[in-house]
């Protein structure tokens, strides 16, 4: 349901389209509709959102916003993302509340993930 003035939907560059769905298929079980062979959409994802065509990347140290996933499992979750050819950008470590890493996505989006426990 869509909330008054509340974050709705998030959009990321993407230079290798078909790439990230795979990978954010493969990984997190996300599924994709296609609007032209430049646009895809995610919903179901705790934000709904959609990668479009461009020779961009959003990460951390050049300023951009950090989404962050949850897992029951850091460890799984992180050994699926390096098998599904995500680059881990800072292993695993800790912060007050619990252990995250950061990664890249196959277009060089960076994403995060973190869990109570290592």
């Amino acid at each position: 349901m869509n909330q008054h003035e509340k974050l709705n939907y998030v959009e990321f560059a993407a230079k290798d389209l078909q790439s990230t769905k795979l990978f954010f298929s493969q990984v997190f079980d996300w599924e994709f509709v296609d609007y032209g062979p430049e646009y895809t959409a995610f919903s179901n994802q705790g934000l709904d959102g959609g990668f479009y065509q461009a020779d961009m990347s959003s990460t951390v140290s050049r300023g951009g916003a950090l989404l962050v996933f949850y897992s029951n499992d850091l460890t799984g979750t992180l050994s699926k993302v390096v098998e599904n050819g995500g680059e881990l950008t800072r292993p695993i470590f800790e912060f007050p509340g619990g252990c995250r890493f950061h990664f890249t996505e196959p277009s060089g989006n960076e994403f995060a993930v973190w869990s109570e426990s290592a």
